[in-house]
């Protein structure tokens, strides 16, 4: 009843006729809310991971293979790796990521979700796994933005749910609803919207593999946000669990080193 792409990685047979089962139980009305048991709170086998697999390199299909990856991916494998577990992913939409987790369609989300007051309000998060700075990205000709109050009046390309899209609603923007950072730059580049804010390292990663010129950064936003790991409210056992594999991680230079693969330096915060 999923219609999300799903991706297994390293999944026996033993576990993935066990997961079908589960999958089976849960459509015909199985218990959403149970903490402590089975594969819906992470506790069993299988950690149910969903992410967006369209915005590089965070989550991303490899051109050259079709393989999932990018750094969420591969931060979410080694969380797996460390708490014994194998790691299912579903491909989602970002607007509609925190719904498929609220109806229990997936553990966790591992797609640079930022950490602010709304979100702590109603999910868990891990411990912060990227630190970076949003930026407002403008065409290439375009010198009327130099700082976040000049986007107020012009149209911002969204997801609707993410936090840039409130901090373009904050400054004043009206925002057009996106599916990704990929349609965001397209309508930019079509002159449909003005603006689109965004992570400077997704943006950076898109100059970089494409050598777009069209499209610049025309202002950073000065507070630089912290990204982790999104739970339900009742998944507090996964979350101490995480945690503490996120904890190992960085102690033994495997953050470190997933990060300086992607960006070259580390992001992963102290």
């Amino acid at each position: 009843m999923n219609p999300e792409p799903t991706v297994r990685t390293r999944l026996p047979l033993t576990v993935a006729l066990a997961t079908a089962t589960a999958l089976l139980l849960t459509s015909c009305g199985g218990d959403s809310d149970d903490a402590g048991g089975g594969s819906a709170s992470g506790s069993g086998d299988v950690l149910r991971v969903a992410t967006e697999g369209t915005y590089a390199p965070f989550s991303f299909h490899d051109p050259s293979s079709n393989e999932l990856t990018g750094y969420d991916v591969e931060v979410a494998e080694a969380v797996g790796t460390e708490l014994g577990m194998e790691v299912e992913f579903s491909e989602t939409q970002f607007d509609s990521i925190f719904a498929g987790l609220e109806s229990d369609r997936y553990d966790v989300i591992a797609n640079q979700v930022t950490i602010n007051p709304e979100r702590e309000a109603e999910y868990l998060f891990s411990a912060p796994y990227t630190v970076s700075t949003g930026v407002v990205v403008t065409r290439a000709d375009d010198n009327s933005v130099t700082s976040l109050a000049d986007v107020k009046g012009k149209r911002s390309a969204q997801s609707t749910t993410s936090s840039f899209a409130e901090v373009a609603t904050e400054a004043g923007a009206q925002v057009e609803a996106v599916e990704g950072f990929t349609q965001a730059i397209t309508l930019l580049k079509q002159e449909r919207v003005d603006v689109t804010i965004n992570d400077s390292l997704a943006f950076l990663e898109y100059q970089k593999t494409t050598g777009d010129q069209d499209v610049k950064i025309a202002a950073e936003i000065d507070q630089p946000s912290e990204q982790a790991l999104v739970f339900r409210k009742d998944s507090t056992d996964l979350q101490t669990r995480v945690d503490g594999a996120l904890e190992a991680l960085r102690a033994d230079g495997t953050l470190a080193g997933i990060s300086e693969k992607y960006f070259g330096e580390d992001v992963s915060g102290e």
